[in-house]
């Protein structure tokens, strides 16, 4: 039986353990000790308490990564009330929906979401606060708008001389209480409310305090470049950095790969988390015209020097990510095949994670040392996996897992949960894959975006895509089939071929001999008969994984 220590108690020792550390800075902005995080976690819960907020209420969270943002999850969880993270390139509409779907009591949003929000349309909340700046920009709640106004005068009654820290006593939560509801943004559209409980949160938690605590150290530091309000970002940046004593940065604004690049390189973190797409463009953009070269080429293939070169190929790579960090985790979707070989060519320390909300997120995770080239790892602890499938080796099947992680089940939607949970508590993750004897998972796709050929093969598009956004001046793929065909949607790299002085013709003649030679690499039942160019960016989910359902009708 696991031993699940109560999730809050880890807040409060890494609070007690690091009162006059550096906490939480906004990029370019303030910082907070633990000790300022503390005073402000009881303000709010002050405020709480005094406007009627009880055990159990929701709390939802709308805008972009913030010191003030994570000191509002914080002080939810902390008081025992439930946090609804939203977010912040939600629609308008979708917020709508998510707020009274979850009944949420109050909502903290940023700058950015509250000029854009209408308060009646979401008639069950009792108040909006300014994540800024808490201040009230709607009460409908008289002990609201009292507390508020007296927070100050409250706080100095509760502690007339000063808040110390043996002031810092938190709710004791149990493994089955609900700690937040996160609704996910899948490719297909729908939104669906994952209860997670404070023992997934655990879970994921305790596994990267035993599996990474004594690697990255405390007191270093760290770029919060994920949204904190998609698990991901939660639970392996903020959550873990939090409790094992990291100062961590957030970047408060659009994380573009130069401003990211910049953070690297004036924080200098000691562990990267990241998407595929943000380490892709980094790459393509600042490393490989740089090596793309003749002469780099030259001394590549030559067997005495080739090994030097891909040392300082490896070093350079390294100091663009800020020269101190022990690894590089990339997750949330698939990293492109030639990226992740030219990783592992030049011995660059990186791997690649696999996990899904309904998993708070993590499923699977190994050590870059023990990383498989186009794996996932092996399943995290207090975790098991298996592949639905005859031939696990060699036949994809759906994988699914249970544990200690996975979710109590979808919000208020008893049908999608006895789809996603199995009697047993086997969650079905809808994706398909192999497993090694070793235990190691290795994803083949959606099970949704499987399709089916002429003769009734299983054609899985991402891998086609993944050979595709490998090859001239193309940005990104999509793989669509109509009349039992396959035709490749591409986004093409538009500032290059401006660059190059390329025309629309000139781009359609290169995009058809890119097809031909994929073509050459692909089985006769999954060759594609015709590229189509696609001028604008696909649209995509905050993990940066394409909304197909958008495209399906495209031709």
């Amino acid at each position: 039986m696991t031993n699940i220590k109560s999730f809050n108690s880890y807040i409060e020792q890494s609070i007690i353990g690091n009162w006059e550390q550096d906490a939480l800075t906004d990029y370019k902005g303030a910082t907070l000790q633990f000790n300022d995080v503390a005073r402000k976690i009881e303000k709010i819960h002050i405020l709480f308490e005094n406007s009627g907020v009880h055990q159990g209420d929701k709390i939802a969270i709308c805008g972009r990564n913030s010191s003030h943002w994570a000191v509002t999850f914080l002080a939810t969880l902390t008081y025992g009330a439930v946090a609804v993270p939203i977010l912040h390139e939600f629609t308008p509409e979708q917020i709508y929906n998510i707020v009274n779907h979850s009944e949420s009591k109050l909502l903290f949003v940023g700058d950015v979401v509250a000029p854009t929000i209408k308060a009646e349309e979401m008639p069950q909340l009792e108040g909006i606060i300014h994540l800024p700046d808490f201040s009230l920009i709607l009460s409908r709640s008289e002990k609201l708008t009292y507390a508020r106004e007296h927070l100050n005068l409250m706080f100095g009654s509760k502690f007339p001389k000063y808040f110390r820290k043996e002031h810092v006593h938190y709710y004791q939560d149990k493994p089955e209480d609900l700690a937040l509801i996160n609704y996910t943004s899948g490719t297909t559209g729908f939104s669906k409310g994952v209860m997670l409980p404070y023992r997934a949160l655990w879970g994921n938690l305790n596994f990267c305090l035993t599996r990474l605590g004594n690697l990255v150290h405390s007191n270093t530091s760290m770029v919060c470049i994920l949204p904190m309000a998609h698990m991901y970002g939660l639970s392996i940046e903020f959550i873990f950095g939090f409790c094992h004593g990291i100062h961590l940065y957030f970047l408060t604004r659009l994380p573009s790969p130069s401003l990211i690049a910049d953070a690297f390189r004036e924080v200098k973190p000691s562990l990267i988390v990241a998407v595929p797409l943000i380490i892709e463009k980094i790459i393509r953009k600042r490393v490989f015209p740089r090596i793309q070269n003749n002469v780099v080429r030259l001394l590549l293939s030559m067997p005495v020097i080739s090994k030097k070169v891909r040392e300082k190929i490896c070093n350079d790579v390294y100091q663009a990510f800020g020269g101190n960090m022990y690894e590089l985790i990339i997750g949330g979707a698939a990293l492109n095949q030639e990226i992740e070989e030219f990783l592992k060519k030049i011995e660059f320390p990186f791997t690649v994670g696999y996990g899904a909300t309904e998993c708070a997120p993590l499923i699977s995770y190994s050590d870059y040392k023990d990383f498989i080239p186009k794996s996932c790892g092996t399943s995290v602890d207090y975790m098991e996996t298996k592949i639905l499938s005859d031939d696990p080796e060699n036949n994809p099947g759906e994988i699914i897992t249970r544990g200690v992680n996975v979710m109590l089940g979808y919000y208020k939607n008893e049908e999608a949960t006895r789809q996603a949970l199995d009697e047993d508590g086997w969650y079905h993750t809808g994706d398909l894959g192999t497993m090694n004897s070793e235990g190691h998972i290795f994803i083949r796709g959606r099970i949704k975006n499987m399709l089916l050929g002429g003769n009734g093969q299983n054609i899985y598009p991402e891998e086609i895509e993944d050979k595709l956004n490998s090859m001239a001046l193309v940005n990104e793929s999509l793989i669509i089939q109509k009349d039992n065909q396959l035709i490749g949607l591409v986004h093409p790299d538009t500032d290059e071929a401006k660059a190059l002085g390329f025309s629309k013709e000139d781009l359609e003649n290169i995009m058809e001999q890119n097809r031909k030679e994929l073509n050459d690499k692909l089985p006769a039942f999954s060759k594609i008969t015709a590229i189509i160019l696609h001028e604008e960016e696909f649209a995509k989910t905050p993990k940066k994984s394409i909304k197909r359902y958008l495209y399906q009708n495209t031709i």
